[in-house]
């Protein structure tokens, strides 16, 4: 084995969180204080969950007159669906814990994109934007028909540039929001050139999969041990020759289709005409598009702190219910955005002051839907 042999030393098989407290003497000024029960062993604490812990049904998917299979996960039976689609190198079972939350209000679809998870291609390493857009209509196409209920959807990372690609198109006639997890063009174009050495530099053997969720946690990729691991073994296949775990993703061979995944990404957010959220993890620096865009209210963004790059797992109740308020706020249902034909008072931009204007805006009289701007009865004061 390769010199990864040596990460794998420093993570022994019986390892455990903290040492065993020794024992004390019965003279010992401490001996009235009780002993802490013991820790749990590290194949204990990061042993693999089930995926039925979160989701309802899981089934593949299978693409006709093609080879092509994909496998989804599915949770919830009303409201409209939350259809999810993972980051690179990720599966469908990253967004598992904060689906069993959403899974109260709304249904829930988590796709295995191409070369991930349990999903198998004719051709793996085609990690073009193009294919994988093509991917989520057919699945969507195998899965409901040409009638689609009402659809967010919900991209992290890699997958929050295929999410507003499939918007873009605007070929999902039912598509009723988009919420974009932590991807930000300019950052993103900017990282390219350092994600080589990046895949290079991460441990890339595992003597079993307890150690690869061992890992990802205390690497700092993944801050929710419980999400860790349920989401951490479909990223992994084993290898007989090499009797250890690799990663399932050869994602250092998809470098040719990387730059296609963010390049004209703000322009294409802004320009899907429903309901947008992004979700960063950190004050992320917007490029001009964006700033522009949320001076003039195009989309809510949510700063959610203490999270790294995978905000569905790291803070899955949060997530879950950020997703659901937007679901809410937009009056998304299974048939689209409802309009309720109430009172409307209409409010046109020389009416108002800056300052009023933007009091007004911010208190909700304005919510884009189905790319129409809908007057909404929210009057000062009262809801």
């Amino acid at each position: 084995m390769d010199s990864s042999s040596s990460h794998m030393a420093s993570l022994p098989e019986n390892a455990t969180e903290e040492p065993s407290q020794q024992q004390t003497q019965p003279d010992s000024a401490f001996a009235s204080v009780p002993h802490r029960p013991p820790t749990k062993s590290s194949s204990e604490k990061y042993a693999p969950l089930d995926w039925s812990q979160y989701f309802d049904k899981e089934e593949d998917v299978a693409i006709p007159e093609s080879n092509d299979v994909f496998h989804v996960y599915t949770a919830g039976t009303e409201g409209p669906v939350v259809f999810c689609l993972h980051g690179g190198g990720y599966s469908g079972l990253s967004f598992a814990v904060s689906a069993s939350k959403i899974k109260e209000k709304a249904r829930v679809v988590a796709m295995d994109l191409r070369g991930h998870g349990k999903s198998s291609t004719e051709n793996d390493i085609d990690l073009s934007v193009e294919t994988m857009c093509n991917d989520v209509f057919v699945v969507i196409k195998e899965l409901y028909g040409n009638s689609p209920p009402a659809m967010i959807l919900v991209g992290h990372s890699m997958g929050g540039s295929i999410a507003v690609h499939v918007a873009a198109r605007r070929s999902l006639s039912t598509l009723a929001g988009l919420v974009v997890v932590d991807v930000v063009e300019g950052t993103a174009m900017a990282s390219l050139m350092h994600m080589q050495k990046i895949l290079s530099n991460r441990m890339q053997h595992f003597s079993s999969i307890e150690k690869a969720i061992e890992w990802s946690v205390r690497a700092g990729s993944l801050r929710n041990i419980d999400s860790a691991r349920v989401s951490i073994p479909p990223t992994l296949k084993y290898d007989e020759s090499k009797k250890c775990y690799l990663y399932r993703t050869e994602l250092e061979k998809t470098e040719q289709y990387w730059k296609g995944w963010y390049e004209g990404l703000s322009d294409k957010f802004l320009s899907s005409p429903v309901p947008k959220l992004l979700l960063l993890a950190g004050t992320d620096r917007l490029d001009r598009s964006l700033t522009i865009g949320q001076m003039q209210g195009k989309f809510q963004m949510v700063v959610v702190r203490h999270t790294g790059h995978a905000i569905q797992e790291d803070v899955p109740d949060e997530f879950a219910t950020l997703i659901v308020n937007f679901i809410s706020r937009n009056r998304i249902g299974p048939n689209g955005v409802e309009v309720f034909l109430m009172e409307c008072f209409y409010f046109y931009y020389d009416y108002f002051s800056w300052e009023n204007l933007n009091l007004v805006k911010s208190r909700g009289f304005w919510s884009q839907g189905a790319g129409v701007l809908i007057r909404i009865k929210y009057v000062f004061g009262y809801q």
